[in-house]
């Protein structure tokens, strides 16, 4: 079997579904929790990963073939047994890294040849190659190879890059049935995913989201967004791509975001959301509260015994305080990172869980307006 959406309900265009994938069902709305090289930074394993509710975790292609290689995780049995998780994973093509090499990257119909960020060897990726790696780590969810060029880039030239990106979405669809096919293949279930391009130009973004619908892929996503345009613009492209779109289909709004642009999304009908911004600022001493964000170094936190939150389930919050973090984190001890990476990131699950409930209740707009209300403040 290979990916089923199943769509539960709406409220507007919001959609509450689930995923049937060969690791599991995934209830959607969903966020994925980012571990780029099989692992989340800050020191959280896969069994923190399951006791805070995480569904879907997410490694990147181009990293874990530049280390350890692909070919390596494959002969350890692909990506589920190398870092021992039994959930399901997606695995993002490399496309976003490779053209963030612009300085080391050359593209060309066949694909991009770039150098390594860690030694210098020169790379070559196309569509093919990203599925052969792809196929390698076995993940549940492969995503198309393209090119994400800058959301504010000129007209032509994104013109250009989505032909290109649908040429290559073509050569990734022929290639995965390929792998799928072979009896070595460890995943033969893996799903593929496009990707609309279009940068913030509603007509490339329309045309191209109907001509990848017409490929019946697994399910698709919206790239190129939350890199150098406002959440104005995002929304709306989010507003005239999204209907376009298959809806029987699970839809996947790539790198995005903060919570308010989660609700956001979540009402304008997307299903799957990923970002680095839970782990990233918890590693910083940045902790998301129902109550807006705090900073465990402010000098307010050095004699608070509260936990984080009340009432949050979280490792942190269930055995320490605000103040015994705050000495963490001026002492430099590892232990103060790990923490507000596990809270953070219990955070983003219940959001998606509360979230999930509230579409059930149909109670999604006073929900909405409700959290983004208590988060507008700052500590």
């Amino acid at each position: 079997m290979s990916g089923t959406y199943t769509l539960k309900k709406t409220l507007g265009r919001a959609r509450r579904g689930e995923y049937q994938t060969v690791h599991g069902t995934i209830q959607t709305p969903v966020f994925m929790n980012v571990g780029t090289v099989a692992a989340i930074k800050g020191a959280v394993s896969t069994d923190d990963l399951r006791a805070i509710g995480t569904q879907v975790e997410l490694s990147n292609t181009y990293h874990l073939h530049v280390r350890p290689g692909d070919d390596l995780i494959a002969r350890m049995g692909g990506l589920h047994r190398f870092m021992n998780w039994d959930r399901p994973i997606l695995t993002d093509s490399g496309g976003f890294q490779v053209f963030s090499l612009s300085s080391l990257r050359s593209i060309k119909e066949e694909g991009v040849s770039f150098r390594s960020h860690i030694d210098g060897r020169k790379i070559f990726m196309g569509p093919e190659e990203s599925m052969r790696i792809q196929s390698n780590l076995a993940s549940t969810i492969a995503m198309a190879f393209d090119e994400c060029p800058s959301s504010v880039a000129d007209y032509e030239y994104v013109r250009r890059s989505v032909d290109r990106t649908y040429r290559w979405l073509v050569r990734c669809r022929d290639e995965m049935a390929l792998l799928n096919s072979r009896e070595e293949t460890i995943n033969k279930d893996q799903c593929l995913f496009g990707i609309n391009q279009g940068a913030i130009y509603d007509d490339l973004r329309i045309e191209h989201a109907k001509r990848i619908r017409e490929l019946d892929l697994d399910g698709y996503a919206i790239g190129g967004l939350a890199v150098g345009e406002t959440h104005e613009q995002m929304y709306h492209i989010l507003d005239v791509t999204v209907p376009h779109l298959p809806q029987d289909k699970p839809i996947y709004l790539m790198g995005v975001g903060t919570p308010a642009n989660i609700l956001e999304g979540v009402e304008r009908g997307v299903d799957f959301f990923d970002c680095v911004y839970p782990s990233r600022n918890a590693r910083h001493g940045h902790v998301y509260t129902n109550s807006g964000k705090l900073n465990m170094f402010n000098a307010c936190h050095a004699e608070d015994d509260r936990p984080i939150e009340e009432g949050c389930d979280c490792p942190a919050c269930r055995s320490y305080s605000r103040s015994y973090i705050h000495h963490l984190f001026k002492a430099k001890e590892m232990l103060g990172m790990r923490l507000c990476v596990l809270h953070n990131l219990r955070f983003y699950n219940r959001l998606m869980e509360e979230i999930r409930d509230a579409l059930d209740d149909g109670t999604f707009e006073s929900y909405k307006r409700q959290k983004l209300e208590g988060m507008e403040n700052k500590t």
